[in-house]
């Protein structure tokens, strides 16, 4: 999945992924995608309700030897 910018949270905890996610997708013009990658599992529920809240897209999201993976696109 083509992306622009990358937030690598991995060894970070909840509620540190989502925090430093709200701070680069202020940095972001709209329609850029951001790539997340993170290990807490809680990001699972996290990352795609901050989607949800803040009208962003979900746009994909995968899940790897223990890594998790999101693609956001700014509304």
């Amino acid at each position: 999945m083509s992306h622009q910018l990358e937030l690598d949270t991995a060894g970070l905890l909840c509620p540190e992924p989502v925090m430093m996610l709200h701070v680069e997708i202020r940095k972001m013009a709209s329609k850029e995608v951001l790539k997340v990658i993170a290990t807490d599992p809680s990001t699972t529920r996290d990352i795609p309700k901050f989607c949800n809240f803040l009208g962003h897209s979900l746009v994909d999201q995968t899940q790897e030897n223990g890594f998790f993976y999101y693609w956001i696109q700014k509304k």
